[in-house]
């Protein structure tokens, strides 16, 4: 027997060189009870000796009308999911509910337009679809699949988008009150980005008004909702981020050559947050003794950051669960949640400078009132 070259080496011509039929040389590696040990043994060497490497896993599973695989797409390069805390600690959920679904999580990033090939041609059975960037094209590519998908964000998709995530304005709502009801007078907001085009810096209503990321925009509304609520309805500043230390100490030096720096600030992830205490610390700007700063995730590094980050938390392992649920659930029926954020209070808050005798219970206006 002489290896073959010039071609993959196939099943037929492993039977054809141990002399069985095609069916016994499939059993020998499918069904491998099935044969005889002699004859599973003259098959395989049969195999080593022409370079044949086993059957295609690939037509097996396709074969069998399922991979058993969940496929996770974002707009961010693959990165981003070991790089962010939030995505990382989403990803620890839906690998917590796949693995025990013995299922498998596909990784794939659609950064441009000619990327989407990863999602028209990913072996797997469903899509989650991470972070709404690009989200009409995810969407779009992924209903081309005509497989089961659904986004973690409810955004601005529309009805027939399965969905799963939280309210937005009602967790930031929660963050601004919190300061509110501590004493704090002056604010700033430190924001995601609001639209794909890299931009930073100072964001003005319009800017927000027309966010493409519905995220960033709904937790403004919320914030200056609730300081509204609180008789609070001047002018904050927002500063746009990209979620990186560059943009991060630029919106930061700004707010802090201000006339009246903020007391408080509203960080609309815990990874600007903690790039932003880590700013502040470096400059000697103690927190909560000269600021107040609330996060927005509920990301486990929080807790361990100095001091401990307060923050508005999602239900991260929640919402990764339900949406590989939504994946493998088989009768087809369509479901938008929407999970309940609470506000987690630890050492990053507290009255302003002046105001140390204020009350945390001061009175203000219920909730949503």
């Amino acid at each position: 027997m002489t290896r073959i070259t010039g071609r993959k080496a196939r099943l037929t011509d492993v039977a054809a060189a141990a002399g069985v039929s095609k069916a016994t040389a499939s059993n020998v590696f499918n069904r491998p009870e099935l044969v005889r040990e002699e004859l599973r043994e003259r098959v395989l060497a049969a195999a080593r000796a022409i370079g044949y490497a086993g059957p295609d896993p690939k037509g097996r599973l396709l074969s069998a009308g399922r991979v058993n695989a969940i496929g996770v797409a974002t707009g961010e390069p693959l990165s981003h999911f070991f790089e962010d805390p939030y995505a990382r600690a989403m990803m620890k959920g839906i690998a917590e509910i796949c693995d025990a679904n013995g299922v498998g999580v596909s990784l794939i990033s659609a950064t441009e337009d000619e990327a989407l090939w990863n999602i028209r041609s990913a072996l797997v059975d469903g899509l989650i679809l991470f972070c709404l960037e690009g989200a009409d094209r995810l969407i779009a590519s992924s209903r081309a699949r005509n497989l089961p998908f659904v986004a973690l964000d409810l955004g601005d998709t529309d009805d027939t988008v399965p969905a799963v995530g939280v309210d937005d304005v009602a967790g930031a709502r929660l963050a601004a009150r919190h300061l509110a009801v501590l004493g704090h007078r002056h604010f700033a907001v430190l924001a995601m980005e609001f639209s794909e085009d890299g931009r930073s810096g100072p964001a003005n209503p319009e800017r927000v008004r027309t966010a493409a990321y519905a995220p960033s925009r709904d937790r403004v509304i919320g914030y200056l909702d609730a300081l509204a609520d609180a008789g609070l309805g001047g002018a904050v500043p927002i500063h746009e981020t990209t979620a990186d230390p560059a943009s991060i100490t630029d919106a930061l030096a700004a707010l802090f050559a201000r006339p009246e720096p903020p007391t408080a600030i509203l960080a609309q992830s815990d990874r600007i947050a903690m790039i932003a205490l880590d700013w502040l610390a470096a400059r000697g700007i103690a927190v909560p003794r000269d600021i107040s700063i609330v996060g927005f995730d509920g990301v486990p590094e929080g807790a361990l950051t100095q001091p401990p980050l307060t923050t508005v938390r999602q239900p991260i392992a929640e919402i990764g669960r339900r949406a590989v649920e939504i994946i493998l659930d088989t009768t087809g029926g369509f479901r938008r949640e929407t999970l309940a954020t609470d506000l987690v209070i630890r050492g990053s808050t507290a009255p302003p400078p002046a105001r140390k005798s204020v009350s945390a219970t001061s009175a203000l206006p219920p909730a949503g009132a």
